[in-house]
């Protein structure tokens, strides 16, 4: 019995290290829309590159993930997370309750607010000045949320894009009176039309991005998590963060 034990445990160990290897090995699919500009867009050689890629990136260095990235529409990003088609993703998600209910979220990487994009000559100081007015809004984003609450989901003065490029373009072009959407995004947008400007609402919430992984993948999660917690401590991610952002990087929540 000794004798087996000495030559079934090596084996063991062997076929446990074997399986540890191969999990670390496995290439995990990250999701992430290239229409999101600072975040994620696409270069001129077709790389997908931005702050969000850099920031998984560096996680995944930290944790010891192998990694590839897929340019993968908004409107259907939960769904391939659904659908296995990628197994994580970082595209600006915003963490709330309702996506919660859903999906599991690292600790936040970004802090973000709502702003308002509009023409420079507009009176709209403010979230109230939009009744009555055309708002374009991303399908599924938090301004659709916001102006869905405020205005009603099946109002006709909310128009639905797919991407936030696509709304303010809408909105240079004089299609919509104002546009909602996050502050790195449409702050970046706007800035490439002269006519606009954005405005904010003091009673925009604080909001924060997180990395999204199926409900109940906790080994991933923690692996993430992990990275996450590295990349803050070591200074990765404030140096990421000023280089996107040209800012020092905000004291973030630790969940």
């Amino acid at each position: 019995m000794k004798l087996l034990s000495k030559i079934l445990l090596p084996l063991g160990l062997a076929a446990l290290f074997a399986g540890v290897a191969s999990a670390q090995q496995k290439e995990l699919t990250v999701g992430s829309s290239a229409t999101y500009r600072p975040f994620a867009y696409e270069n001129p050689n077709k790389e997908i590159v931005g702050y969000d890629i850099d920031i998984i990136k560096a996680v995944a260095q930290k944790a010891g993930l192998q990694i590839k990235i897929v340019n993968t529409p908004w409107t259907g990003i939960f769904a391939a997370l659904n659908n296995g088609d990628v197994d994580l993703i970082i595209s600006g998600v915003t963490i709330n309750d309702k996506r919660k209910q859903s999906y599991d979220f690292t600790a936040p990487y970004f802090e973000a607010r709502q702003l308002i994009g509009v023409h420079k000559d507009s009176a709209i100081k403010g979230l109230k000045d939009l009744a009555g007015k055309k708002i374009g809004v991303v399908t599924g984003s938090t301004g659709d949320d916001i102006a869905s609450r405020e205005f009603g989901k099946t109002s006709q003065n909310i128009k639905r894009f797919e991407s936030t490029p696509v709304a303010v373009s809408e909105l240079a072009n004089s299609g919509v009176d104002a546009v909602i959407g996050d502050n790195g995004v449409i702050a970046y947008r706007v800035q490439e039309h002269k006519q606009l400007k954005t405005v904010s609402d003091a009673d925009f919430p604080k909001e924060y991005f997180g990395i999204a992984v199926k409900q109940g993948n906790k080994a991933l999660l923690d692996k993430l998590n992990a990275g996450l917690a590295a990349i803050k401590a070591d200074g990765t991610y404030a140096r990421i963060y000023k280089t996107w952002f040209h800012a020092e990087a905000p004291v973030l929540p630790a969940q």
